[in-house]
């Protein structure tokens, strides 16, 4: 295989199916008859891109590529795990990096944190739900960058279209209903009062009729 790291050929001449295409072998899911050459080593993604080979950088990008959709704190927790120290601040350098040389694309949901995958190249779009910000991909509205062409571009030579469908996700939408089933059973099983409860209740209902002067 030729050991260009993100070298573009014609989909015929692409060793592995399209199906087997994905994150965890940072490869990106191709849409059009070009589709990105899969690479297994991290290292060579980064040589690629002539981006020195630091056991951080690595170590970060193994951390993107293993939980798509991760935040930079949650970044931050991984790579500790596994070189030790590291600070937030040199978190945010690194995610910046690989963001700008276009191995991992940067995510930034209203009003959440920002997030970062390693499926680049494709311009998919993603599903959020309000309820638990759980986030997922969603393929390109029509299958082509930039998967959405303004009304007017002013002149513009658009790239891509950043596109978030809001809504709840499947576990939310059952909990939700679930939960108005329960409470609507609680409503039509209410314990009526009984004994000395029912006398007392009949007797303050008698009062609230009883007519005022």
């Amino acid at each position: 295989m030729d050991a260009t790291p993100v070298g573009l050929r014609p989909a015929s001449e692409v060793l592995a199916p399209a199906s087997t295409l994905g994150v965890s072998n940072f490869g990106v899911t191709p849409n059009l008859s070009y589709t990105a050459e899969v690479v297994t080593s991290p290292a060579d993604l980064l040589r690629g891109r002539g981006i020195q080979v630091t056991a951080q950088r690595l170590a970060v990008l193994r951390a993107v590529s293993s939980a798509p959709h991760i935040t930079a704190d949650a970044v931050a927790d991984v790579v500790r795990r596994e070189i030790g120290s590291i600070s937030l601040q040199s978190v945010y350098d690194t995610l910046g990096l690989l963001a700008a040389e276009g191995l991992i694309r940067r995510i930034q949901p209203s009003g959440s944190p920002a997030r970062f995958e390693t499926r680049v190249g494709d311009n998919h779009h993603h599903l959020i739900c309000r309820s638990c910000g759980r986030l997922v991909d969603v393929d390109c509205a029509v299958h082509a960058a930039p998967c959405l062409t303004p009304a007017d571009g002013q002149g513009y030579e658009i790239e891509e279209a950043e596109v978030a469908y809001w809504g709840r996700c499947p576990d939310c939408v059952a909990d939700a209903r679930a939960a108005d089933t329960a409470s609507s059973a609680t409503r039509r099983i209410r314990p009526r009062p009984v004994g000395r409860a029912a006398r007392v209740t009949s007797r303050a209902r008698r009062r609230d009729d009883t007519p005022t002067a």
